[in-house]
This record gives C-alpha cells, sequence and structure tokens, in this order.
C-alpha cells in the first residue's frame, strides 16, 4: 500500500486528531506525520510494526546462513587464515595507523 497526499499529516494536526488517525491506522492505513516541514515519525498498525520486526529477522538470518556458507566453502576449499597470525596482522595495522 502506498502513502498519499492524505496519509502526510502535520504533528499540530496530529495532536488534534490522534483518535481518529489511531482508528484509520488500525483500519490499515498509514501515517506519516511531519514536522518543520519534514518526515518526523510514522503512524503504523502494532501488528504490522510486528510483522516488519519479523521480516527483519528473517533477513538477518538469511544473511548469517549465507556467511556461514560462504565460510563454509572457504573452508572446504583450503582458503583459511591462522587466526592468531591474522590477529596479530591486524593489531600490527592499527598500531602503525595510530602512530
Amino acid at each position: 500500500m502506498g502513502i498519499t497526499s492524505s496519509d502526510v499529516i502535520l504533528l499540530s494536526q496530529a495532536r488534534a486528531n490522534l483518535s481518529e488517525l489511531a482508528d484509520q491506522v488500525k483500519r490499515g492505513a498509514e501515517k506519516i506525520i511531519t514536522k518543520n516541514g519534514e518526515s518526523y515519525v510514522a503512524i503504523i498498525d502494532a501488528q504490522r510494526l510486528d510483522y516488519y520486526h519479523r521480516l527483519e529477522r528473517e533477513r538477518i538470518h538469511l544473511l548469517l546462513i549465507d556467511d556461514a556458507s560462504k565460510g563454509l566453502v572457504d573452508v572446504a576449499t583450503g582458503n583459511v587464515k591462522d587466526a592468531q597470525s591474522t590477529l596479530s596482522a591486524i593489531k600490527r595495522r592499527r598500531t602503525g595507523a595510530a602512530g
């Protein structure tokens, strides 16, 4: 569902009509509240917010699975480095950059 001009509300109007805006949001609308002519906050249904949060967690999990898969491919192909020597090299670079 797209945002239309009627979904963009001044903060002063939102204060005066919060109950009505909440009812509209509960029926499926999303509202953008502006302050000083710029987007400030959004009002969305709590269940939709929960859904958005679940989608973001799923996205993070998929990214982690992808990273783990790439790491397993690296291990299988022998594309690995010793952790201790790699950490030492990083510390040397940081010390060199700081000095």
